[in-house]
């Protein structure tokens, strides 16, 4: 499982401007089952996703396709973990230790 952190590092109007781009994009990698949660950081300053995917080598392909990355809006920040524990509604995603 991943957790994907993005930080904006550019101002908010140019967040704004790409983030119908953005959006569309996120409603791609949930229809894939890449993605399962995702939303703003508060204050505004970033958002993050959490993710579930076979390699950190494709996640970081997705990471790269997203608007904000191509237009150089976030810089992300990718951790990868082993999810031991999970809710109930998570339980497909519940890993062991290698």
């Amino acid at each position: 499982m991943f957790v994907l952190e993005l930080t904006y590092t550019a101002p908010l109007e140019r967040v704004d401007a790409a983030l119908a781009a953005h959006v569309s994009w996120l409603e791609e990698q949930y229809a894939a089952g890449v993605f399962l949660a995702s939303g703003r950081k508060n204050p505004r300053d970033g958002g993050v996703i959490l993710a579930v995917g076979d390699d950190r080598e494709r996640i970081e392909e997705i990471v790269a396709s997203d608007p904000f990355t191509r237009e150089g809006i976030c810089a992300y920040r990718v951790t990868e973990f082993i999810a031991t524990k999970t809710a109930p509604a998570l339980a497909q995603y519940c890993q062991q230790l290698p």
